[in-house]
Protein backbone atom coordinates (compact mmCIF):
# COMPACT_ATOMS: atom_id res chain seq x y z
CA UNK A 1 0.00 0.00 0.00
CA UNK A 2 2.85 2.94 0.47
CA UNK A 3 4.49 1.69 -2.31
CA UNK A 4 1.15 2.37 -4.17
CA UNK A 5 0.99 5.82 -2.52
CA UNK A 6 4.20 6.58 -3.23
CA UNK A 7 3.46 6.46 -6.91
CA UNK A 8 0.26 7.95 -6.99
CA UNK A 9 2.43 10.96 -5.54
CA UNK A 10 4.80 10.81 -8.03
CA UNK A 11 2.62 10.71 -10.86
CA UNK A 12 0.65 13.40 -9.28
CA UNK A 13 3.71 15.54 -8.75
CA UNK A 14 4.74 14.94 -12.13
CA UNK A 15 1.39 16.13 -13.47
CA UNK A 16 1.63 19.30 -11.95
CA UNK A 17 4.96 19.88 -13.19
CA UNK A 18 3.61 19.20 -16.83
CA UNK A 19 0.39 21.43 -16.17
CA UNK A 20 2.88 24.14 -14.92
CA UNK A 21 4.58 23.75 -18.21
CA UNK A 22 1.89 24.08 -20.40
CA UNK A 23 0.66 27.26 -18.67
CA UNK A 24 3.91 28.70 -18.58
CA UNK A 25 4.22 27.91 -22.50
CA UNK A 26 0.88 29.55 -23.37
CA UNK A 27 1.67 32.53 -21.21
CA UNK A 28 5.20 33.02 -23.11
CA UNK A 29 3.05 32.11 -26.26
CA UNK A 30 0.15 34.94 -25.59
CA UNK A 31 3.38 37.30 -24.73
CA UNK A 32 4.83 36.76 -27.98
CA UNK A 33 1.78 37.38 -30.08
CA UNK A 34 1.26 40.16 -28.20
CA UNK A 35 4.89 42.02 -29.67
CA UNK A 36 4.60 40.61 -32.69
CA UNK A 37 0.75 42.48 -33.12
CA UNK A 38 2.94 45.21 -31.92
CA UNK A 39 4.01 48.52 -34.90
CA UNK A 40 7.06 49.26 -33.56
CA UNK A 41 8.07 45.42 -33.72
CA UNK A 42 6.83 45.24 -37.23
CA UNK A 43 9.10 48.12 -38.29
CA UNK A 44 11.81 46.79 -36.73
CA UNK A 45 12.04 43.14 -38.65
CA UNK A 46 15.07 43.65 -41.15
CA UNK A 47 18.77 45.59 -41.04
CA UNK A 48 19.61 48.31 -38.99
CA UNK A 49 22.70 50.17 -37.84
CA UNK A 50 23.63 51.24 -33.81
CA UNK A 51 26.51 53.96 -33.67
CA UNK A 52 27.92 55.72 -30.78
CA UNK A 53 27.47 59.29 -30.43
CA UNK A 54 30.78 60.36 -32.22
CA UNK A 55 29.75 57.68 -35.14
CA UNK A 56 33.37 55.97 -34.87
CA UNK A 57 31.87 53.04 -33.91
CA UNK A 58 29.50 51.26 -35.76
CA UNK A 59 27.65 47.96 -35.90
CA UNK A 60 25.32 46.27 -38.33
CA UNK A 61 22.53 43.96 -36.81
CA UNK A 62 19.41 42.01 -38.16
CA UNK A 63 16.06 41.97 -36.00
CA UNK A 64 14.14 38.64 -37.14
CA UNK A 65 10.52 37.73 -35.96
CA UNK A 66 11.36 34.01 -35.13
CA UNK A 67 10.85 33.56 -31.33
CA UNK A 68 14.12 32.23 -29.11
CA UNK A 69 12.80 31.31 -25.67
CA UNK A 70 11.17 34.65 -24.44
CA UNK A 71 12.82 37.01 -26.79
CA UNK A 72 13.25 36.88 -30.53
CA UNK A 73 16.50 36.42 -32.85
CA UNK A 74 18.90 38.96 -33.86
CA UNK A 75 22.19 38.37 -35.73
CA UNK A 76 24.82 40.70 -35.38
CA UNK A 77 27.87 41.35 -38.52
CA UNK A 78 30.92 39.57 -37.72
CA UNK A 79 32.69 42.92 -36.65
CA UNK A 80 30.39 44.19 -34.11
CA UNK A 81 31.73 42.45 -31.09
CA UNK A 82 34.73 44.74 -31.78
CA UNK A 83 33.03 47.77 -32.91
CA UNK A 84 30.52 47.33 -30.03
CA UNK A 85 31.42 45.46 -27.01
CA UNK A 86 28.65 46.56 -25.53
CA UNK A 87 26.62 44.16 -27.48
CA UNK A 88 28.33 41.15 -27.04
CA UNK A 89 26.27 39.59 -24.22
CA UNK A 90 23.30 39.98 -26.60
CA UNK A 91 21.17 36.85 -26.90
CA UNK A 92 17.75 38.37 -28.03
CA UNK A 93 15.66 41.32 -28.91
CA UNK A 94 11.86 42.42 -27.53
CA UNK A 95 9.54 45.69 -26.84
CA UNK A 96 9.27 46.76 -23.84
CA UNK A 97 7.12 49.43 -22.21
CA UNK A 98 6.27 52.95 -24.69
CA UNK A 99 7.40 50.73 -27.12
CA UNK A 100 10.90 50.48 -26.15
CA UNK A 101 13.04 48.27 -28.85
CA UNK A 102 15.44 45.81 -26.13
CA UNK A 103 18.31 44.01 -26.98
CA UNK A 104 19.07 41.70 -24.10
CA UNK A 105 21.35 39.35 -22.52
CA UNK A 106 20.11 35.36 -21.67
CA UNK A 107 19.53 36.32 -18.33
CA UNK A 108 17.05 38.93 -19.15
CA UNK A 109 18.52 41.99 -18.67
CA UNK A 110 18.38 44.98 -20.78
CA UNK A 111 21.62 45.92 -22.60
CA UNK A 112 20.21 48.84 -24.86
CA UNK A 113 16.75 50.54 -24.56
CA UNK A 114 16.13 52.20 -27.54
CA UNK A 115 13.59 54.95 -27.69
CA UNK A 116 12.20 56.20 -30.52
CA UNK A 117 13.12 59.95 -31.23
CA UNK A 118 12.12 60.35 -34.94
CA UNK A 119 10.86 58.37 -37.84
CA UNK A 120 13.11 55.57 -38.13
CA UNK A 121 16.01 57.15 -35.57
CA UNK A 122 15.91 55.61 -32.13
CA UNK A 123 18.14 56.74 -28.92
CA UNK A 124 19.31 55.07 -26.45
CA UNK A 125 21.47 56.02 -23.31
CA UNK A 126 24.10 54.20 -21.00
CA UNK A 127 25.36 55.49 -17.91
CA UNK A 128 28.72 56.92 -18.29
CA UNK A 129 28.96 55.57 -21.91
CA UNK A 130 26.84 58.39 -23.74
CA UNK A 131 23.99 58.33 -26.14
CA UNK A 132 23.67 55.76 -28.91
CA UNK A 133 21.67 55.71 -31.96
CA UNK A 134 19.86 53.11 -34.26
CA UNK A 135 18.73 53.74 -37.33
CA UNK A 136 17.11 51.33 -40.69
CA UNK A 137 20.55 50.63 -42.41
CA UNK A 138 19.25 51.71 -46.06
CA UNK A 139 18.25 54.66 -44.23
CA UNK A 140 22.01 55.26 -43.19
CA UNK A 141 23.46 54.11 -46.82
CA UNK A 142 21.62 56.45 -48.97
CA UNK A 143 22.85 59.28 -46.62
CA UNK A 144 26.30 58.62 -47.37
CA UNK A 145 25.71 58.44 -50.49
CA UNK A 146 25.53 62.07 -50.57
CA UNK A 147 28.79 63.91 -52.44
CA UNK A 148 30.99 67.10 -50.90
CA UNK A 149 29.56 68.72 -54.52
CA UNK A 150 25.80 68.62 -53.91
CA UNK A 151 26.27 69.98 -50.27
CA UNK A 152 28.48 72.73 -50.95
CA UNK A 153 26.40 75.83 -51.14
CA UNK A 154 24.14 78.43 -48.84
CA UNK A 155 21.91 77.04 -46.16
CA UNK A 156 19.75 78.45 -43.74
CA UNK A 157 20.02 77.55 -40.28
CA UNK A 158 15.85 77.00 -38.79
CA UNK A 159 14.84 76.86 -35.75
CA UNK A 160 11.75 75.93 -34.51
CA UNK A 161 8.56 76.54 -36.20
CA UNK A 162 10.21 77.77 -39.05
CA UNK A 163 12.07 81.15 -38.24
CA UNK A 164 15.39 81.23 -40.59
CA UNK A 165 18.41 82.55 -37.71
CA UNK A 166 21.16 82.25 -39.66
CA UNK A 167 22.94 81.68 -43.53
CA UNK A 168 25.89 79.81 -43.79
CA UNK A 169 27.97 78.93 -46.59
CA UNK A 170 29.80 75.64 -47.10
CA UNK A 171 32.28 75.78 -49.41
CA UNK A 172 34.83 72.99 -50.89
CA UNK A 173 38.38 75.06 -49.36
CA UNK A 174 40.42 72.25 -47.04
CA UNK A 175 40.17 73.26 -43.60
CA UNK A 176 42.94 71.03 -41.97
CA UNK A 177 43.33 67.11 -42.97
CA UNK A 178 39.48 66.39 -42.97
CA UNK A 179 37.31 69.28 -43.37
CA UNK A 180 36.33 72.27 -44.94
CA UNK A 181 35.52 75.86 -44.53
CA UNK A 182 32.31 77.22 -43.51
CA UNK A 183 31.53 80.98 -43.79
CA UNK A 184 28.51 82.44 -41.30
CA UNK A 185 26.73 85.26 -43.51
CA UNK A 186 25.91 88.54 -41.55
CA UNK A 187 23.17 89.16 -39.32
CA UNK A 188 22.87 85.64 -37.33
CA UNK A 189 21.94 85.07 -33.97
CA UNK A 190 23.66 84.27 -31.35
CA UNK A 191 22.48 81.08 -31.16
CA UNK A 192 24.60 80.27 -33.90
CA UNK A 193 27.27 83.07 -33.46
CA UNK A 194 27.82 81.57 -29.76
CA UNK A 195 28.28 77.83 -31.51
CA UNK A 196 30.93 79.88 -33.82
CA UNK A 197 30.83 76.95 -36.55
CA UNK A 198 34.11 77.11 -38.90
CA UNK A 199 34.16 73.95 -40.42
CA UNK A 200 31.91 71.24 -41.67
CA UNK A 201 32.54 67.38 -42.89
CA UNK A 202 30.21 64.20 -43.94
CA UNK A 203 30.88 61.61 -41.54
CA UNK A 204 29.13 58.21 -42.54
CA UNK A 205 25.79 59.73 -43.66
CA UNK A 206 25.79 62.86 -41.39
CA UNK A 207 26.72 66.40 -41.83
CA UNK A 208 28.94 67.84 -39.06
CA UNK A 209 29.63 71.25 -38.13
CA UNK A 210 32.75 72.02 -36.33
CA UNK A 211 33.05 75.19 -33.95
CA UNK A 212 36.21 77.16 -33.29
CA UNK A 213 36.76 75.97 -30.00
CA UNK A 214 36.59 72.20 -31.44
CA UNK A 215 32.20 71.69 -30.52
CA UNK A 216 30.14 69.71 -32.81
CA UNK A 217 26.52 69.95 -34.23
CA UNK A 218 25.41 66.98 -35.80
CA UNK A 219 22.97 66.62 -38.70
CA UNK A 220 20.87 63.67 -40.25
CA UNK A 221 19.25 64.30 -43.65
CA UNK A 222 15.31 64.09 -44.12
CA UNK A 223 16.33 65.00 -47.52
CA UNK A 224 19.01 65.89 -49.19
CA UNK A 225 17.78 69.49 -49.13
CA UNK A 226 16.85 69.38 -45.24
CA UNK A 227 19.12 68.03 -42.71
CA UNK A 228 17.59 68.04 -39.06
CA UNK A 229 20.42 68.16 -36.20
CA UNK A 230 20.40 65.25 -33.82
CA UNK A 231 20.09 64.68 -30.73
CA UNK A 232 17.19 66.66 -31.44
CA UNK A 233 16.81 69.35 -28.45
CA UNK A 234 13.84 71.00 -27.18
CA UNK A 235 13.38 72.66 -30.65
CA UNK A 236 14.07 71.02 -33.84
CA UNK A 237 16.98 72.43 -36.14
CA UNK A 238 17.19 72.13 -39.11
CA UNK A 239 19.80 73.32 -42.29
CA UNK A 240 18.07 74.03 -45.61
CA UNK A 241 19.28 74.54 -48.76
CA UNK A 242 19.10 78.43 -49.81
Amino acid sequence: MPCRQSTLHTLLGLAAVVAASQVLAQQQALAQQSVTSNETFKTMIGKWEISNADRDRTCHLTFKADPSGTLFKLELDKTCPVQMPELKDVTGWTIGGLDLVKLMDGKGKPIFEFSEVESGMFEAQRSGEGIFFMQNAAAAAGAANISLDQMAGDWGVVRGSGKTVCTITLTNAAAGSDAFALKVKPGCETFVTGFGPAAWYLDRGELVLKSKAGRFWRFEANDPTNWQRVPEGREPVNLVRQ
